[in-house]
């Protein structure tokens, strides 16, 4: 029973607290005030005959006329006592000394010249009173739309401000920082144990924490701190959580924000902001100011001046960099940044002296891709067939990010099959999740369209087991999945350097499911669109950019400052020779592949008909009708000699 009750309260919205409810209650009070204490509420509406009946009887002590058309009537005391007023005024909504009555009269005039002949004929003594009189709701009324104008600007005003809290709560505020502080009353828990992988560029922030805390171990040999780290990288590879390590370790203050929040509607408050984050950090130096995606002010100057719409942004980075460079050593304020758009910056902020360090975050590869796995995995509850090091072959280009999404897709799909553990399947499915898309398991497709996607994939899949330097088949399917209607998984080597077979094997596999319709059906089809893409890509790129054709020659046509956007770097008579030498290029490959499928018809045959009749097939199929490849056991027995010339030497030393 108690812990029940625990969970009721613990699940109960919390009481908040809001400014606008006190306004609330006393416009209730001064309503309530109005009605009940005015004792309108027991007042009666009488006739002219009752009028003139009580008018008679003389109990009327005095009659005041509102605005020249309402008459309240007032009792004397001694008649109060009478029937017919004495239930009235024992009423809980009477108050001493109010009217009892009102009488609607109509003219004025009339109505005055009666009751002034009665009271001689009846000689009656009451008194007369005209007042004019406005409503407590009537008064609102009439100020209403100033009312409602003065809160339409004061709404406007606030949200301009940046809400009704903080720094920037306040109009007269705008201009200060918006960046978060970390300090020791929030520190960040975050810290290098928790990033995997990215050893380099860890060491580099590591110095730079390691300066913080002893900065004398460095200022003794004559060394000074460095001004700044910029972190350059693909999206998702860590320069985020890299930043958030070092606002755990370094414990110092650490200032948090984002490019896009030094830029507002109001000229000059971005260089505003500059000046009080640069003032703050200073004051609590040393300490770490970190902006995240700062392209978002950090471009570079004077390429888009035609509207001179950038006049803002502009003066924002010319604050920053002479705020940068106006640092003394001694302040031990060090700027570390973020963005994955290294190639838009402005030169004068990348130079030295403002970002000394330029970090580069790269793709994990293999094994830093396996401790990345390791770090993402502690949280999940794992069955006893999970291999982390085949994950990490099978997920080549992965960034951290991505990893951490496959990582949760995994534990979903398992929860989904209503399993207790994660299988190491269930990480195979992630990943057919993550790259092929979601499974459309209610695609129509006709048994013919069926059958030419199965030779299909057995093209690619025959055609890589054959060839040398192909990547190794992992899994086929022609399940549709995402936009395509079947697909291959791979095993692909990771190099640093491609030599020219290797591509050229890449190439003929890739067409293999082009060349496999070709020879079985004499007909070709448009599923291989995303083929033809790949490889022409490829043979482009072989020709004009990495060299690798005899007939253009040792000549690149790649500018990596990205200046080439609208001037050709070649003339017309090589841009032919250049479409001539890709087009032979792809056809020499498509010939090969069809001439090694046609050597092994018959493989490809069963090949496709085990993969209409299971959908999906892996690599113990292939190793069952085509053999162990060749290709393999050489690349066994050489990392066998490794291994043994590694151990031989390592005896040799001791």
């Amino acid at each position: 029973m108690n812990n029940s009750k625990k969970d009721t309260n613990s699940n109960m919205p919390k009481f908040k607290f809001n400014s606008y409810w006190i306004y609330a209650v006393i416009f209730l009070i001064i309503m309530a005030f109005q009605f009940f204490g005015s004792g309108d509420l027991a007042t009666k509406s009488i006739s002219k005959n009752e009028f003139n009946e009580i008018l008679r009887e003389n109990d009327i002590s005095k009659i005041v006329i509102l605005n020249n058309n309402l008459a309240q009537i007032f009792i004397k005391e001694e008649a109060q006592n009478k029937d017919r007023y004495k239930k009235m005024i024992n009423s809980a909504f009477y108050s001493k000394g109010s009217s009892l009555f009102e009488y609607n009269f109509g003219d004025l005039q009339n109505f005055e010249n009666n009751i002034e002949n009665l009271r001689q004929l009846s000689n009656l003594d009451f008194d007369l009173k005209n007042e004019n009189r406005t409503s407590f709701l009537d008064t609102i009324l009439g100020f209403l739309p100033f009312i409602i104008l003065i809160a339409v600007w004061l709404f406007f005003m606030r949200r301009m401000s940046g809400g009704g809290t903080g720094a920037g709560g306040q109009i007269f505020s705008i201009g200060k920082s918006k960046a978060k502080l970390f300090d020791k009353d929030t520190k960040v828990k975050t810290t290098f144990e928790n990033v995997a992988g990215l050893e380099g560029a860890k060491e580099e922030v590591q110095e730079i924490v390691d300066f913080l805390k002893n900065p004398a171990k460095y200022t003794s040999l004559g060394g000074k701190i460095p001004k700044g780290a910029l972190l350059v990288g693909p999206p998702g590879t860590g320069k985020t959580l890299l930043a958030k390590a070092v606002a755990g370790e370094a414990d110092v203050p650490f200032f948090s924000l984002s490019g896009s929040d030094f830029v507002e509607m109001f000229v000059g408050v971005g260089a505003s902001r500059v000046r009080d984050l640069f003032k703050q950090a200073a004051q609590k130096s040393p300490s770490i100011i970190f902006i995240d995606e700062i392209d978002a002010i950090g471009r570079a100057r004077g390429k888009n001046n035609m509207t001179g719409g950038n006049d803002e942004r502009e003066n924002t980075l010319n604050q920053l960099l002479t705020e940068m460079d106006g640092f003394g050593t001694d302040t031990n304020v060090i700027v570390i940044a973020a963005t994955n758009r290294a190639d838009v910056l402005d030169n004068a902020l990348m130079r030295a002296g403002r970002f000394d360090r330029q970090i580069y975050v790269d793709l994990p590869n293999i094994n830093e891709r396996e401790e990345i796995f390791e770090v993402h995995i502690k949280p999940l509850k794992l069955a006893n067939d999970v291999k982390i090091d085949f994950l990490a072959q099978q997920t080549p280009g992965f960034s951290g990010a991505d990893i951490a999404n496959m990582c949760n897709e995994s534990a979903l799909i398992a929860a989904r099959n209503g399993k207790k553990a994660i299988h190491h399947q269930d990480f195979l499915d992630a990943v057919d999740r993550i790259v092929g898309g979601l499974e459309k398991k209610n695609k129509v497709i006709t048994p013919k369209e069926k059958e030419v996607i199965a030779f299909h994939e057995a093209g690619h899949a025959t055609i890589s087991w054959m060839l040398e330097h192909a990547a190794p088949l992992v899994k086929v399917t022609i399940v549709p999945r995402g936009q395509s209607l079947g697909a291959a998984w791979y095993l692909p080597a990771e190099r640093m350097i491609v030599q020219t077979e290797q591509m050229l094997d890449e190439m003929c596999a890739t067409l293999g499911g082009r060349a496999a319709e070709k020879i079985i059906f004499n007909k070709i089809s448009t599923g291989a669109l995303s083929d033809l893409e790949k490889v022409t890509k490829q043979a482009r790129a072989m020709v004009t950019v990495y060299g690798l054709n005899e007939e253009v020659g040792n000549l690149t046509y790649y500018d990596s400052s990205g200046n080439d956007s609208f001037v050709k770097p070649y003339s017309e008579e090589t841009a032919k020779k250049i479409d001539k030498e890709i087009s032979k290029m792809i056809e020499a490959q498509y010939e090969r592949a069809i001439e090694l499928l046609g050597k092994n018809k018959d493989k490809l045959t069963v090949l496709a008909e085990l993969l209409l009749e299971k959908e999906v097939i892996f690599k113990d199929d292939l190793l069952k009708i085509f053999g162990k490849r060749p290709f393999d056991e050489t690349n066994e027995k050489i990392i066998k000699e490794k291994e043994n010339t590694s151990s031989e030497k390592n005896s040799v030393e001791e």
